[in-house]
């Protein structure tokens, strides 16, 4: 699965799973998981219970690479 352009992730909803925001940085779901683990994920992470990614901070770091 290709990962989503800057203008397909600015259509997302304001929070995604972790998932599809891993696919959106171009790495593993476990990989994602392992960054928010060790408080290293390189975008805003809300627990709500299970771990839902900001999409305005995909779009950032996105936007910024």
């Amino acid at each position: 699965m290709t990962p989503p352009t800057l203008d397909e992730l600015r259509t997302w909803p304001a929070t995604v799973d972790v998932s599809r925001a891993a696919m959106a940085l171009g790495i593993s779901r476990s990989k994602l998981y392992d960054l928010i683990q060790r408080n290293e994920a390189p975008v805003r992470v809300l627990d709500f219970g299970s771990k839902r990614i900001v999409t305005s901070s995909l779009v950032q770091l996105l936007e910024a690479a």
